[in-house]
């Protein structure tokens, strides 16, 4: 089993930046892939970024320029920096950990991300 504690969510003016952190813990060892996925009400979950455990990121076209997913392996924790935030990047952010199966995985259990003025 693993466990996500993300933390690092809030309420930022538009224009303004914010820095998630998932914290990794349990049978770190199994994995393979970390991402982040995001949610408003009323929409579909979908994927900001995943970084593999080369260190290999990618990025949905929404984050593309103004976020940075990194891993600090000694910390075991995943980050997410993003700029330049927008209205429509407000949604709860969900920290997400699988090793090599793809369908399998873990959550965290979400942390408010708020654009607004």
């Amino acid at each position: 089993q693993v466990q996500l504690a993300e933390s690092g969510g809030g309420l930022v003016q538009p224009g303004g930046s914010l820095r998630l952190s998932c914290a990794a813990s349990g049978s770190i060892d199994s994995i393979l892939v970390m991402a982040w996925y995001r949610q408003a009400p009323g929409k579909q979950r979908e994927l900001v970024a995943t970084i593999i455990s080369s260190s290999a990121t990618n990025y949905a076209d929404s984050g593309k320029g103004r976020f940075t997913i990194s891993r600090d392996n000694a910390k075991n924790t995943v980050y997410l920096q993003m700029n330049r935030l927008k209205p429509e990047d407000t949604g709860v952010y969900y920290c997400y950990a699988r090793g090599p199966t793809q369908g399998s995985g873990y959550w965290g259990q979400g942390t408010q991300v708020t654009v607004s003025s």
